[in-house]
């Protein structure tokens, strides 16, 4: 479906910008684009939709009223909102954030020459399953067994990705998706990790695990299970969080907002990558579920949580 865009028409000069995500999303992205001299209400009028992170199929309808708002372009906060974006509108400029493959997900026609109306920021990096795997093997002795939990919905490549890396570490991979449902069943996830032998879990960034970071940090520990979460969920309580943040991409999406506001058109706009990666250690969790973390990672992180 596409739904045609228009300037407004009730006499406001200020530009408009729809972006559709989650409230954490938004405020990093307003101080973005506050750095760069927009201010709400004097020369630009955000239009904000989907906030809730666990409501992904409002996403849809939050992405028509945004095109039927006449916004001059939307900015997308994930894959499913930048998919929901592309599927209601090929008129109106369209920037991603937090968008692990774009060219795989359809979103682009490739990450140099995204072509159409869509480009953005991706936080694919090739090496990081390997490293953060390389990190759990440092912090756990003897670790021969990773679970790895996600979304049953997502694309099978942020899965991939892990399991080869794990073959080639020689590990085993144990994948458990979890189903997106009012109260993901994140508790029966995590005991048939343990029950299977699993020495460590790793958190993959889906749209089901962001929102339940929290409590899947919780029942980890409870059942004394290391994990390694996206560097985004280190507010979880989880024992390591490694990669690239949500910051970086939110700021350079609002450089290609400024920059579509001005003229560029976002099909010759490459899609840049996400390159600054973080790791952060909770010593506080570490010390709950019985996990001596060597010196040797500690000077490392960028971050440690007492």
């Amino acid at each position: 479906m596409s739904l045609e865009s228009g300037k407004p028409t009730n006499g406001d000069q200020n530009q408009r910008i729809g972006f559709l995500g989650s409230n954490r999303l938004l405020e990093v992205f307003r101080t973005a684009l506050a750095n760069l001299g927009y201010v709400e209400g004097r020369n630009i009028i955000i239009e904000s939709r989907g906030s809730q992170e666990d409501r992904l199929d409002l996403l849809p309808n939050a992405a028509a009223d945004l095109v039927s708002l006449r916004v001059d372009v939307i900015v997308a906060g994930g894959g499913t909102a930048a998919r929901a974006a592309k599927r209601t509108t090929t008129d109106v400029p369209i920037v991603f954030a937090l968008v692990f493959d774009p060219a795989e997900a359809g979103l682009v026609a490739s990450l140099e020459r995204p072509g159409a109306n869509v480009t953005g920021f991706t936080t694919y990096d090739p090496q990081q399953a390997r490293k953060q795997l390389e990190i759990l093997k440092d912090v756990i002795p003897g670790l021969a067994r990773v679970t790895l939990l996600g979304d049953a919905a997502v694309t099978p490549a942020l899965f991939r990705e892990n399991e080869d890396a794990a073959r080639a570490l020689g590990l085993q991979t144990q994948t458990v998706k979890v189903a997106r449902t009012p109260n993901p069943d994140f508790d029966g996830a995590l005991e048939q990790a343990k029950k299977e032998g699993a020495g460590a879990v790793v958190v993959i960034s889906t749209p089901v695990t962001a929102p339940n970071r929290r409590r899947i940090a919780e029942l980890a520990t409870k059942h004394r299970l290391p994990t390694l979460s996206p560097r985004d969920h280190a507010d979880s309580g989880a024992l390591i969080s490694y990669g690239t943040g949500f910051s970086e991409p939110l700021r350079g999406a609002a450089v290609y907002v400024d920059k579509i506001l001005k003229g560029a058109k976002p099909g010759d706009l490459p899609v840049e990558t996400a390159r600054k990666h973080e790791l952060i250690i909770n010593l506080k969790t570490a010390r709950e579920i019985g996990v001596m973390v060597p010196p040797a990672v500690l000077s490392k992180a960028n971050h440690v949580i007492q």
